[in-house]
């Protein structure tokens, strides 16, 4: 790590600084304050009487999106006034269209975002009961046993194969039609959401067949069953691939589709949905825990695996990515990009 940071300071003097106009938190409570202060004023009979800053390098066109927002360009006889004595408007009262647009377009990628929280929450089960599996199972390749929590290898090694299959395999296909461009950002992110679903069904049927097995015969007192590892496979390739998907989609719409001076805001919101999928993961836990403690004194999550039923937890994570999924998809439906 002391390496790692020696690198990385030695080459700033290379990085590239961009001078920000200011805050965009700043930016976004200017236009939300504006607006509330206008709520009461009617709107122009012409939308180019609406406000517009002359010295703006990049502009936006306007949309009809979130119309309460546009309140915040309406010019009145007081930023008549205001402007004529400082010369420039007072941006806690009068916004430029651009401006506005530019927190349209962030409030636009929130529905998509709420979507993607699901995905995290799915993620973080699996990365921990699927070691609680492992751990039970025959994991012997000849005289070397692999560790129940380096089965995340095999997670990690279908994202790296599926990325490389996806630029080396599929691209140049999609280039030899008029799809040339490739899957969207958006579609990236259907099909991760889509391979969730099949992941859970998948870790769902591995788990009753190593159920079936433990509450039988010698699996019943055994402390590992005779079950090969290799049955968790599927389940940790299928998530690898869901990964690579929606990993490089989210990543991608949140900051191409951010406004230009609130790029660092798309990030952060990208990596908002993994710290609230964590989150939420905790409570779903505990709920299932309080609702499905009937269950012969064990609740699903039981602390000895076998004792619980966690093909069904899995069964009611694919039911609620099915269920996200649903949502992604009319989100993404009414998502229109500003061009």
């Amino acid at each position: 790590m002391l390496l790692a940071a020696f690198v990385f300071v030695s080459g700033t003097k290379k990085y590239r600084y961009k001078e920000t106009p200011g805050s965009p938190v700043i930016q976004i409570l200017q236009v939300l304050v504006a607006a509330i202060r206008k709520r009461n004023v009617e709107f122009p009979s012409d939308i180019s009487h609406l406000y517009e800053d002359p010295a703006q390098e990049l502009r936006l066109s306007h949309t009809n999106r979130l119309r309460c927002l546009d309140k915040a360009t309406i010019i009145t006889s007081k930023d008549n006034r205001t402007s004529e004595a400082s010369l420039t408007p007072n941006p806690w009262r009068l916004c430029s269209v651009t401006r506005v647009e530019e927190v349209k377009m962030l409030t636009g990628l929130l529905p998509i975002w709420a979507t993607t929280i699901m995905f995290w929450t799915v993620y973080a089960q699996m990365v921990s009961f699927s070691v609680q599996q492992a751990l039970t199972i025959e994991r012997s390749i000849g005289n070397f046993e692999i560790p129940a929590a380096s089965f995340n290898v095999f997670m990690i090694g279908s994202i790296m194969l599926t990325l490389a299959i996806h630029d080396r395999l599929i691209m140049p296909l999609f280039r030899k039609t008029r799809y040339s461009h490739g899957l969207t950002s958006l579609q990236k992110m259907g099909l991760g959401i889509l391979f969730s679903i099949i992941a859970m069904v998948g870790a769902a049927l591995a788990e009753r067949k190593r159920l079936s097995v433990a509450k039988t015969g010698s699996g019943a007192t055994a402390l590992i069953l005779p079950v090969s590892g290799f049955l968790l496979l599927p389940q940790f390739i299928l998530v690898g691939i869901r990964d690579a998907f929606i990993y490089a989609g989210q990543l991608d719409v949140f900051i191409t589709d951010s406004p230009r001076g609130m790029k660092a805001i798309g990030t952060g919101l990208f990596l908002a949905t993994i710290s609230l999928g964590l989150f939420l993961s905790t409570i779903l836990v505990e709920i299932v825990r309080k609702v499905t403690g009937t269950n012969d004194g064990h609740d699903w999550l039981a602390h000895r695996i076998n004792d619980g039923r966690l093909d069904l937890f899995y069964g009611l994570l694919a039911v609620l990515s099915l269920i996200n999924l649903g949502l992604f998809l009319l989100c993404a439906k009414m998502y229109k990009p500003n061009p």
